[in-house]
């Protein structure tokens, strides 16, 4: 990398309207933080964007000095592609306006935009549209990596709600991607993780929701995980839409609702939200008390914005992470003995494996109709190792990959790339499947340098 030089950065900084962190500059370290602490590096400069043409300006100085690239939104990426060593950081986390358009249902976002801001911004009018399930994710890489949540078996994933984008370009275009214009930017923008632009503006279809919803957790003992589990997996496949059950399994933190003998000790969770008539769900969700002897429940009405922020306090920024996923159409037996397994091993208090249930609308799109392809899956699992030391590394690592490679056998075709770690570079044409050839011809267009190579990478050929 070669050494930037004063004058060039002065030149820079007279043309850029945001604000340039150097490493010696006061806040240097606290903007490079990022949600995984695992991730620790030390870009050159860091550019704090706070207009499209301030976007345009750092892409140029990047380009022309020769410097490895990485774009900041949320900074919540598991891999850490939101930061660079020894290069330049696009920060974009000050461009964070969302604009609510109530008449047609849309909504304007700026790429630094949390899930929680968005949230906010659109359940004051009693609208939503498919999102994560921690309200400090970024909207923006969720977006572009696919994105789903609790809304997304009646409303789809979140890249099926995206209308269009603003995008700059690795040699500065600005572009407007829809259906109607760059339809080819746009359908790889949808899935592609920031492979082919810097996205400055996102325009979303909201759809009604709330702003109160039936949900909550139901807690069961870790001797039942088998029978719990097994009846989730079933009666998941049949649930109407509306109505969306998770399945969580870990140490159980010191929730009021739960005997405080229970607490530190292995449960089974499940999580549910119903987007509907409150009343209406109540019958909904009835048998999954019957999955077993629960150990308690918190199940209720309560504003849809409030349960979107309910698991932040178990995903909070600093500690260190490490993930592996799989997708699976379908949850076998032999995938559910080795979540038991695995989940009676916890190498942290802090680690839990997930099941986030899908389906229903995220299935009824073309597997090729977007860069993200992997419409058979109904459910994507997260193996969720966190700690808190380094030294704690090494043991947390060789679970993840240990049950990663136990479940393997039962899963389905295709990764989520939001859920690949930076080591896992062997599986992004996987991920991607059906669409991977023709991504490579898009690169090929867009990003033929590969500028953009800090993410899952679609290399140019």
């Amino acid at each position: 990398m070669k050494e930037l030089i004063k004058a060039d950065i002065d030149a820079f900084k007279t043309h850029f309207r945001g604000e340039v962190i150097l490493p010696d500059d006061a806040g240097y370290d606290e903007v490079r933080q990022i949600w995984n602490a695992m991730i620790d590096r030390k870009p050159a400069l860091i550019a704090r964007c706070t207009s499209t043409e301030d976007v345009v300006q750092a892409i140029a100085f990047g380009r022309t000095q020769n410097l490895l690239i990485s774009i900041r939104g949320g900074g919540h990426n598991i891999a850490g592609n939101a930061v660079c060593d020894e290069g330049l950081m696009i920060d974009l986390s000050l461009m964070k306006d969302v604009q609510v358009d109530v008449a047609t249902k849309r909504a304007h976002v700026g790429p630094g935009c949390t899930l929680g801001e968005f949230d906010a911004a659109v359940q004051a009018y009693g609208l939503a549209t498919p999102l994560g399930i921690n309200s400090t994710t970024g909207v923006a890489g969720l977006t572009l990596g696919g994105g789903f949540g609790w809304l997304s078996r009646k409303y789809g994933m979140t890249i099926d709600n995206l209308l269009s984008a603003e995008v700059v370009t690795a040699d500065g275009r600005q572009l407007h991607a829809s259906e109607e214009e760059n339809a080819d930017l746009f359908w790889g923008l949808r899935g592609g993780g920031g492979n082919f632009g810097v996205i400055t503006r996102f325009e979303f279809q909201l759809h009604p929701v709330g702003p109160d919803v039936l949900c909550g957790l139901i807690v069961f003992p870790f001797d039942q995980a088998k029978q719990v589990i097994t009846q989730f997996a079933r009666f998941t496949e049949t649930m109407p839409e509306e109505l969306n059950v998770w399945m969580v399994t870990r140490k159980a933190p010191p929730l009021p609702f739960l005997p405080e003998d229970a607490h530190g000790k292995e449960m089974v969770a499940l999580a549910l939200c119903y987007a509907g008539n409150p009343e209406e769900g109540e019958a909904l969700i009835a048998p999954l008390r019957g999955f077993g002897t629960a150990l308690g429940e918190h199940i209720g009405v309560m504003p849809y914005l409030a349960w979107q922020q309910a698991f932040d306090p178990l995903l909070a920024k600093g500690a260190r992470n490490y993930w592996k996923s799989h997708n699976f159409a379908q949850l076998s037996d032999g995938v559910i003995d080795a979540i038991i397994e695995y989940a009676g091993k916890l190498p942290s208090p802090q680690c839990e494996i997930f099941i986030g249930t899908i389906g229903g609308q995220t299935t009824r799109v073309a597997p090729e109709a977007m860069a993200y392809s992997s419409r058979d899956a109904c459910y994507v699992m997260n193996v969720h190792g966190r700690w808190e030391s380094a030294d704690e590394d090494a043991d947390g690592i060789a679970w993840a990959r240990a049950f990663f490679a136990k479940s393997q056998p039962f899963a389905s075709s295709g990764a989520y790339i939001n859920f690949l770690t930076q080591e896992e570079t062997d599986r992004i044409a996987f991920a991607y499947g059906a669409t991977w050839t023709r991504l490579i011809q898009l690169k090929n267009k867009y990003d033929p340098t590969n500028l953009f190579r800090m993410n899952q990478n679609i290399k140019p050929e």
